[in-house]
């Protein structure tokens, strides 16, 4: 039970003290903290720090947001999760409003200082005498506030996992990765601009912060400026709304490192790519560095100027390509070095065969394991991974069915399908179809007695069976083993 936020001291329907019961505001920091858990800093500082608790009124959560794009993205992506934790740690169900006020002046729990610290921006320029610290209010101009004199301030939006220390490097994203640390390293221009692009979660973005964290590093004198190209984009209108575009050209365009994520968003808005291309030109002109990110090459970014287009790719662009197996296998096991929580290597392997799409959801789903662990209490285990993650996985089994697994390990094996589903034992036989039982259970979420079923009717202590030989033979026979990964390559390709 909590209590109202605007309820005094008195006594609930049990007759205890309703002192006992924790207040929402309690509640929301315990909500973070397992959201934090669960999605990983990153995630959580990209869209649930900024989120000001507001009050608990009728049973309805009230949240405060610094824009619609970001209460609108945690509605569509986050909303169950905080109900689900609020739910399991008050054993009362509730109703979730997130406005987008608090960037207005709705200045509930320190918003407006709030804002100032919004995930995406990072400034070390040196500040004008009259600038400040937040730019919730709405009395200083854009060009004012958002330059930041102390060094914390530019740590504030970089996340401190995100360095080239802590970056895995493989075939797909080697490229990008040498690009991003000569740029950093260099004490003169090396590549202007350095455009990189990969798909979601791939690792632009580690990138990005990578360089940014070197040139704290080794270069503190540096003027820098990171920020994403939509609040490029927010600082540029709220300069034409205060009249004091001087100010802003002044900010962006005396700085010997600009840094822009994710310049796609930018993509269609006319007076957003004037401004971008006036200072793009006047920063190259002046041989000052920038850096630049996008889920797609300059080429292909659709909504965008063909001159600004040609400009981007100037330099050096070099893109990451989406992960392998081996590279996402890497990435588990660096990260799983670091957390408290030990988990089994065929869980590792588990998440790096099934989850393909990106780093970010991979990384998400491991944390999710950890903090569920953590929680809940008990081991990691590959059934215990499969449970906690059915929602996600069933998001990849509805391209990947037994019956294609069957399919393509008959076509492998050159035995014909029926013989999947066919009583012989026969060793020419049972091996692949030990191979497809295996292959189905790393590659769905499909319960033993279901995968027994597709196998003509076998009981799931055979598809056991089955699986554990194949486990073992990969211990010992590699040709088995470079098979079992050609199979999982097509099945996903």
């Amino acid at each position: 039970m909590v209590k109202s936020a605007s309820a005094e001291t008195g006594s609930n329907n049990g007759g205890s003290p309703e002192s006992e019961a924790v207040s929402p505001e309690a509640v929301w920091q315990k909500v973070r903290n397992c959201l934090m858990q669960e999605l990983g800093e990153s995630v959580f500082e990209h869209w649930l720090d900024p989120l000001q608790f507001v009050g608990f009124q009728n049973d309805v959560l009230q949240l405060a947001a610094p824009s619609r794009f970001v209460a609108d993205w945690v509605n569509g992506n986050y909303i169950d999760r905080i109900r689900a934790y609020w739910t399991a740690m008050t054993q009362d169900s509730c109703q979730i409003s997130i406005a987008d006020s608090y960037i207005d002046g709705y200045n509930h729990a320190g918003g407006a200082n709030k804002t100032d610290a919004a995930p995406n921006t990072v400034r070390s320029a040196a500040p004008t005498s009259n600038e400040s610290a937040g730019y919730g209010g709405a009395k200083m101009p854009a060009g004012r506030v958002a330059v930041e004199s102390d060094r914390s301030s530019f740590q504030h939006g970089l996340d401190p996992r995100f360095t080239f220390e802590n970056f895995v490097v493989g075939k797909p994203n080697e490229l990008a990765f040498a690009a991003a640390r000569r740029v950093a390293e260099s004490p003169t221009v090396a590549f202007n601009p350095l455009f990189l692009y990969g798909g979601v979660g791939l690792g632009t973005t580690h990138l990005m912060h990578a360089i940014a964290w070197h040139l704290l590093r080794t270069a503190p004198d540096r003027k820098v400026i990171y920020l994403s190209a939509e609040r490029f984009m927010y600082e540029f209108v709220r300069a034409l709304r205060f009249k004091d575009t001087m100010a802003f050209k002044e900010q962006f365009r005396n700085v010997d490192v600009l840094m822009i994520d994710d310049v796609q968003f930018i993509s269609g808005k006319e007076s957003t790519q004037e401004e971008f291309f006036h200072t793009f030109n006047t920063l190259v002109d002046q041989n000052h560095q920038v850096i630049v990110s996008a889920d797609k090459s300059p080429a292909d970014l659709e909504g965008m100027e063909d001159r600004l287009k040609s400009r981007l790719g100037w330099g050096l662009v070099a893109d990451i390509h989406p992960t392998s197996y081996e590279l996402r296998l890497s990435i588990l096991m660096t990260k799983v070095e670091s957390q408290s929580v030990p988990v089994p290597s065929k869980v590792l392997e588990f998440l790096a065969h099934k989850i393909t799409s990106n780093v970010r959801e991979l990384e998400g789903a491991l944390n999710r394991l950890i903090a569920h662990a953590s929680l809940i209490g008990g081991t990691i285990t590959l059934e215990s991974a499969q449970e906690v993650l059915r929602d996600l996985l069933k998001s990849y089994d509805k391209y990947l069915s037994v019956e294609d697994i069957q399919k393509k390990v008959a076509e492998h094996f050159n035995i014909k399908l029926a013989d999947m589903h066919s009583p012989r034992r026969a060793r020419a036989l049972a091996r692949p179809r030990q191979v497809a039982m295996y292959l189905s259970k790393q590659l769905t979420s499909r319960s033993l007695p279901e995968i027994g079923r597709k196998f003509g009717g076998r009981d799931h202590t055979t598809v056991m069976h089955g699986v554990k030989k194949i486990e073992e033979l990969l211990q010992s026979d590699p040709g088995l083993e470079e098979e079992i990964d050609l199979l999982t390559r097509a099945l996903r390709s």
